[in-house]
């Protein structure tokens, strides 16, 4: 086994709890039903961070190169994967949470998940600039995830925008994908 393979086998774990989380709220809330009320922005925002997770687990195969793995680079995809899967664990609601108001909850108690993001993206830099055999130009590893902490923390200090930078978000997370596929 491979230190890439070794490191890999945490991080996917961690990143199989996070879609776990998610494909489980999804089930929670079809039960409930008749209780929800249903928002596109929230479902929006849970997809995409369903996306994340399968993102990173891409990018992840990309650093099968890396040559000298440090235990701060395990630490950071640890950390990582934790994020994306603490924004899982709040992207939706739940109906042991009490509200089922899709929106409601994005405005409030949602506001964590993009906060998991923002943190998220702030270690971006570092994976792209140190670990990348091929990194990207140093605007463009600064930029996108600039980006993404810029939308994210808006989500956190305007919840009231939460419906449309979840759109912006979405179209983010397809550029995203888009670049590191």
């Amino acid at each position: 086994m491979t230190q890439h393979e070794y490191i890999f086998v945490a991080v996917s774990i961690i990143l199989g709890l996070a879609i776990t989380r998610l494909l489980h709220a999804v089930a929670l809330l079809i039960r409930a039903h008749r209780q929800v009320t249903f928002h596109w922005a929230t479902a929006l925002w849970g997809l995409s961070i369903l996306a994340y997770s399968l993102q990173l687990w891409w990018v992840g195969w990309g650093l099968r190169d890396v040559e000298a793995w440090t235990f701060f680079d395990f630490l950071v995809l640890i950390f990582g994967s934790t994020c994306i899967y603490g924004a899982a664990e709040m992207a939706l609601p739940v109906p042991e949470a009490g509200s089922l108001d899709f929106l409601l909850h994005s405005e409030r108690l949602g506001r964590l998940s993009a906060l998991s993001m923002l943190i998220y993206f702030a270690i971006g830099p570092y994976v792209n600039l140190t670990m990348m055999t091929q990194p990207p130009p140093l605007p463009l590893a600064l930029a996108v995830p600039g980006i993404g902490i810029a939308i994210t923390g808006l989500i956190i200090l305007v919840p009231r925008w939460f419906s449309a930078l979840s759109v912006t978000f979405a179209l983010y997370s397809v550029f995203v994908i888009y670049i590191t596929a």
